[in-house]
């Protein structure tokens, strides 16, 4: 209603700002984390429609706009990151305090979702992650690309994702793991017939017409070895193509040719003498590994188990 000030003058009060609904703010930090509007609803257990909605509303009542649109999900921009820290932290510890009940202690956690490339994770990973069984962890793990399952943890499928890739963005948050060194093997008999002294004088040179055991058809691990210790393009195709570095070890252990492979999948092999190494170059290639995770304290405790285990196995990988 209309008041006097100090002069007599009779003027209107100022309209207080509209506070932000804290369901909007829940449903834009998702958005913000998830990086798509299905992968918020998912999250929330919402439809699609709905957080579109609460969206809009949201981008209104700020008058600015939060996120674009694009056919692969939501990209935020300067504002909404600006947002996103702002609220991330209260948010994430009122979740917190609102998801303990009465019967919260009792309550089991969730199972652990875990993702990552399938060598690693059988041979390295999960014998690391043993002895959290035994304090009840349950996992969940999946094997598969990093593309598609770094996807799967901006959508709210995993917990954790091992990715071979450095992170970009602001979407997911990722700590180094570890560093896989690769190593160009042979079997004994391959390496008797080019010699290692001979690819150490002459290179690359010395590996034409050798069968080249690869993981993919574009020799991704081999084409970079190629470049980075021969300074070549690698040109020749593969002799045989498996989708699974241990069925590309197996091969090469069996005399089917050479291969490029991470030095921690064949440690046994080559201390036993079934592989031998055809170069030990002073500067070989390495590819660190990363574990993401989505931004946020993660409300189930035993992600946080997975992840400190994990953290401190991996230096002996």
């Amino acid at each position: 209603m209309p008041h006097r000030d100090s002069n007599g003058t009779s003027s209107a009060r100022p309209t207080p700002p509209t506070p932000l609904d804290l369901s909007l703010l829940r449903t834009f930090l998702a958005v913000h984390r998830s990086g798509s509007f299905t992968g918020a609803a998912r999250l929330l257990g919402l439809s699609q429609p709905t957080v579109t909605t609460q969206m809009r509303s949201l981008e209104r009542q700020l008058g600015r706009e939060l996120f674009e649109r694009r056919p692969r999900g939501a990209v935020p921009t300067s504002v909404a990151d600006d947002l996103a820290t702002q609220v991330a932290a209260p948010l994430d510890a009122l979740a917190a305090v609102a998801d303990r009940g009465p019967l919260a202690a009792e309550k089991r956690p969730d199972p652990v979702h875990l993702a990552g490339p399938a060598e690693l994770l059988c041979t390295r990973v999960l014998p690391a992650l043993a002895p959290l069984t035994d304090r009840g962890v349950r996992l969940r793990v999946t094997m598969g690309l990093t593309d598609d399952l770094l996807d799967g943890l901006r959508g709210g499928r995993f917990d954790l994702v091992i990715s071979t890739m450095r992170l970009r963005g602001r979407t997911l948050s990722a700590v180094p793991l570890a560093d896989e060194e690769f190593v160009l093997v042979a079997s004994p008999g391959w390496a008797e017939r080019i010699g290692p002294a001979r690819v150490a004088a002459e290179g690359a040179a010395a590996l034409r017409g050798v069968p080249l055991i690869a993981y993919a058809d574009d020799l991704p691990i081999a084409r970079r070895y190629w470049w980075h210790v021969f300074g070549e393009r690698l040109t020749e195709q593969p002799a045989m193509t498996v989708p699974d570095l241990r069925g590309v070890l197996s091969a090469v252990v069996a005399g089917a040719g050479i291969s490029v492979l991470p030095r921690y999948l064949c440690l046994d092999e080559l201390a036993s003498g079934a592989l031998v190494p055809l170069l030990l170059p002073e500067d070989p290639p390495i590819n660190t590994g990363y574990l993401a995770q989505r931004p946020g304290p993660p409300a189930n405790p035993h992600v946080l188990l997975v992840r400190d285990r994990l953290l401190r196995a991996a230096p002996s990988w």
